[in-house]
């Protein structure tokens, strides 16, 4: 938040800079028109007369009056004075397209804030939810709870645990790995993320109807690897989308960000695709982990990383996965990942 002595402003930032800007309030007369050259020097805007609930200006803000309370999704943010909302920066918040974010003071549409007033009714349950959350987030309780629900749905599916990894590298949201080694009718071991799905991921609401059904992941993997170094995977890609505020889902190919030769899964790949139908690829009958739950009994999705090369991940970019998996299957590439003798 910014506060200049004549208006005071609230950014959302990305690791690039500010993607989202949203005026609070004017503490002076407020200008009949807009002041271009104010923008123009790179300050905060003043709010047009016709467009504040406060025409003559209101007081400063004070600091110690107000809060910060992230979405659920860690996209989009409030701004509580008084535990009252003041602005809400959301996640389809952006400068480019026009769309500043909400506040309290402002009427009707502007390109520096949109009336909260109109937007409460949608906004309210919202914003009740995330308080919610939030609470439970970081109670002592919550994390056991999480990984107990989650070991007993593995335990069901896969049978008895083995090792487990921290690949939360000391951030939110809290996730593990947790091993599934070989039973008699399984000669692979499975890893899968634990925690995950405890948090919808991030711009996961533009993406159409029925984005509930895509919020919640949990990532897996099958392997004959030696599973404490396939689980090196996971430091990468357990908190990929609230790092670089994405969603993940099936058919998505992600580039690993460095050198081919530090690619956990080795084979000369340097990519993953993910996939919740691993079926479409060779190999033995994939274990069925639908069924498990999260939040406010949304569906968890179960995506299988599949390790591919840079020409691989170019060609689900351009022709879609559906082609690329058509491919891996007419190499008879399966969907376990290890040497080809023990497959």
């Amino acid at each position: 938040m910014e506060y200049d002595g004549i208006a005071t402003s609230a950014y959302l930032h990305d690791k690039s800079g500010a993607i989202a800007a949203t005026w609070l309030a004017n503490h002076g007369p407020a200008p009949e028109t807009v002041d271009v050259a104010r923008l123009r020097a790179g300050q905060a805007p003043e709010m047009p007369v016709g467009h504040t609930k406060h025409p003559g200006g209101r007081p400063p803000i004070e600091a110690h009056a107000l809060r910060a309370l992230w979405l659920e999704e860690g996209d989009g943010v409030a701004v509580l004075e008084n535990g009252e909302p003041l602005a809400v920066i959301p996640g389809w918040a952006d400068l480019s397209k026009g769309m500043p974010g909400y506040s309290r003071d402002a009427i009707g549409q502007t390109p520096f804030a949109w009336s909260l007033d109109d937007a409460m009714e949608g906004l309210r349950p919202r914003l009740a939810h995330a308080e919610r959350f939030w609470r439970w987030r970081t109670s002592q309780e919550a994390w056991a709870a999480i990984q107990q629900a989650t070991f007993g749905h593995l335990l069901s599916r896969l049978g008895p645990g083995g090792g487990y990894w921290d690949v939360s590298g000391g951030k939110q949201p809290l996730t593990g790995v947790s091993e599934r080694p070989p039973v008699t009718q399984r000669r692979y071991t499975v890893l899968s993320t634990v925690g995950m799905s405890c948090q919808r991921m991030p711009v996961i609401e533009q993406t159409g109807e029925e984005a509930g059904d895509r919020a919640r992941i949990e990532l897996a993997l099958a392997t004959t690897m030696p599973s404490a170094q396939a689980a090196r995977i996971f430091l990468w890609l357990a908190q990929f989308p609230w790092r670089e505020m994405t969603w993940l889902g099936t058919g998505h190919s992600i580039p690993w960000y460095h050198e081919a030769a530090t690619f956990p899964l080795g084979g000369g790949n340097e990519a993953v695709l993910l996939t919740d139908d691993p079926s479409r690829l060779p190999g033995p009958e994939a274990p069925y982990l639908d069924g498990y739950t999260a939040g406010p009994d949304e569906p968890v999705r179960w995506l299988w990383i599949i390790p591919i090369s840079e020409r691989e991940r170019r060609l689900a970019r351009e022709r879609g996965s559906g082609s690329l998996i058509t491919q891996l299957a007419a190499q008879r590439r399966s969907w376990v990942w290890g040497p080809a003798d023990s497959r």
